[in-house]
This record gives C-alpha cells, sequence and structure tokens, in this order.
C-alpha cells in the first residue's frame, strides 16, 4: 500500500526527466523510505534538502553530456555554449571598456583623470562604493572565463555570479523611484543577458558535464583576438559610441565568421552551436534595441547609421542560426 509520504516523493521525483525516472525512480523511492518508520510516513514529507536535490538532480538530468537521450544532450551542449559564448564576450567587454577608459583618462590632461576618480570619491561612502563595484566587479567576467575554460568550474561558477552583482544595484536605484528613467529598459535588459549568462554556467557546466571548450582556437588568442576587435570598433568610429556598440559588433564578426567556417568546412553548422549562438543574439538584440532607443533622434548620423545596422544584423542573424538549428533538430529527429 503507497503511503502518503511515498506518493509525495513520487510527486518530487516527477521534476526529474522521464528517462532517468524509469532507470532510477524505484531505488531513488527505496532509499528515502528506507530508515522512516512506517507508521510515521502519512505524516511526513520530504524535507528541503532533499527537495533541493532532486531539483539539482532534474538541471543536471536535463542539461546532460554522454549516455542521455540526444533531445537532451543537445539541449545541455547548446546551453553549456551559451554560457561559454556570453561569457567570453562579456569578459572582453569588460577589459576592454576599462583599459580604454583608463587610457583615455590618463592621456587627457589632469581634468580627464580628475573627472575619472571624482566618480569613486566625493559622493558618500554608498555611492563611492556601488561606483567601485560597478567599475571593479565586471572584471571578474574574465576570472570566469578562463577558470571555465581550464576546467576549475567552482571558481568559474562564483566569479560570474559575483560579476553579475553590478547589474542589480541600477534596479534597485529603479525600485525606489517613482517613474521609469528613459534608460530603464536597457538597465533590465543588461540584467537579464548578464543573470542570463551567470546562471547557465552554474546550470549547465555541472559537476557531470564534460570540460569546457571552445569549437576552436586556443582560449587565450580567442579572447585576445575579441579584445582587439572590440577597441578597434570604438577607435575606428569617429561619433563615439555607447555602452554595448563593442559588445555586438565583436558578436556579429566572430558569429558570422564562424558560420561561414563551418559551413564551408563541415557544410553545415552543428545545431548546438547554431542555438546558443542564436539564444546569445537574441539577448543582445534585446540589449542592443533598449540601449540606443532613448536616444535615436539625437544621436550623430553616422552613429545612428551604425546601430540600427548593427540591430537589422542581429535581427537577420539570429533568425538564420535559429533556422538553422530548428531544422538540424528537425532533420535528426529530436
Amino acid at each position: 500500500m503507497t503511503t502518503l509520504l511515498e506518493a509525495r516523493y513520487r510527486a518530487v521525483l516527477r521534476l526529474l526527466p522521464a528517462y532517468y525516472r524509469r532507470e532510477r525512480e524505484e531505488e531513488m523511492v527505496e532509499t528515502y523510505l528506507w530508515d522512516v518508520d512506517q507508521e510515521t510516513q502519512d505524516q511526513s514529507r520530504p524535507t528541503l534538502g532533499e527537495v533541493a536535490s532532486i531539483v539539482a538532480l532534474a538541471v543536471r538530468s536535463r542539461l546532460g553530456a554522454g549516455g542521455v537521450p540526444r533531445r537532451y544532450a543537445v539541449l545541455g551542449s547548446a546551453v553549456r555554449l551559451f554560457a561559454l559564448f556570453a561569457v567570453l564576450l562579456q569578459a572582453a567587454s569588460a577589459v576592454v571598456d576599462r583599459v580604454l577608459g583608463l587610457t583615455w583618462a590618463s592621456t587627457r590632461g589632469g581634468s580627464q583623470w580628475d573627472m575619472f576618480a571624482d566618480g569613486f570619491t566625493g559622493h558618500g561612502v554608498w555611492a563611492g562604493a556601488e561606483a567601485a563595484a560597478q567599475w571593479f566587479l565586471p572584471l571578474l567576467w574574465a576570472v570566469a572565463y578562463f577558470a571555465l575554460v581550464r576546467d576549475r568550474r567552482r571558481l568559474a561558477q562564483a566569479s560570474a555570479l559575483v560579476a553579475a552583482l553590478p547589474t542589480l544595484l541600477p534596479l534597485v536605484d529603479l525600485w525606489a523611484l517613482d517613474f521609469a528613467p528613459a534608460d530603464s529598459a536597457y538597465v533590465v535588459a543588461a540584467a537579464v543577458l548578464a543573470w542570463s549568462s551567470a546562471l547557465a554556467l552554474c546550470a549547465a557546466h555541472h559537476r557531470d558535464a564534460p570540460p569546457a571548450a571552445l569549437p576552436a582556437g586556443a582560449p587565450g588568442l580567442v579572447f585576445a583576438a575579441c579584445c582587439v576587435l572590440m577597441g578597434g570598433s570604438v577607435v575606428a568610429l569617429p561619433g563615439g559610441v555607447d555602452t554595448v556598440w563593442a559588445l555586438v559588433t565583436c558578436y556579429l564578426v566572430t558569429a558570422l565568421a564562424w558560420v561561414l567556417y563551418r559551413a564551408r568546412g563541415e557544410n553545415r553548422v552543428p545545431a548546438e552551436e547554431a542555438a546558443a549562438l542564436a539564444a546569445l543574439g537574441l539577448l543582445l538584440l534585446a540589449v542592443r534595441i533598449t540601449a540606443v532607443h532613448p536616444w535615436l533622434d539625437v544621436l550623430p548620423g553616422a552613429l545612428r547609421v551604425g546601430v540600427l545596422t548593427q540591430a537589422a544584423a542581429l535581427v537577420a542573424l539570429t533568425a538564420a542560426l535559429a533556422v538553422v538549428s530548428g531544422r538540424d533538430l528537425l532533420s535528426r529527429g529530436t
């Protein structure tokens, strides 16, 4: 006879994918009930720790690697690649932004340096701490990237979570206001990009996942190339750029180059790579649109053309990648 506790355990175990339940459900239920007195099972419930462990197992089993159904293997690979690509781009963006900012402040005279230093001092302890966090913590994206490619997963996960924290500070400021500033949509989009990247890294690069690896290229050289591309894109535009210009430019150039390389070398782009790039492109499109929309009417002509071209290219490339991914999955019966 099924007790109430057993029914509750089975209800929680429904969080697991069907293939995993078929193989392990009976064994898991037996283990959970092993040391619980039969007379108290109708008054007992699964503990919070047990529920949390089942939830974590459900995530790992759905983002699996070898020995799982193909659709879960593809999903796991796609999420791991998305996390790797997103962390790489944000790491390069953080480093380039700060290097260029320091270079500008230190080479344009004392007034520029004073303006830079004034962002950290003279506005109170809380404002100074917030400015320092906004400046320094995003550099941990670079720590997360290099830790990930060296298979230091815990360090990579912790670094990514801390690096994403500064995106919450503007959200707190928005919450305290009685009106929505012009950049409120951008603040939300930037937070979604950062936290999607960090949480995808934590969820998909679990202990059972294979080591992270870029589809091609040495990790250090790829990072350096992204930095050079981002920095060059900023310096090359004489009218000035906004905060996401370099990030989107790097994505467009590298994603398009990779698609062309894959299509020529293997006659197809693997579904997991196309899906990862499409998901990242969709998030970047949201960031691109929300960053420029409030200021579109006052932008210089060259910059206006540039950001609109970026947005159009993101739409086209993301749609193409989504089609490629979907067609590959359907053709393989996933």
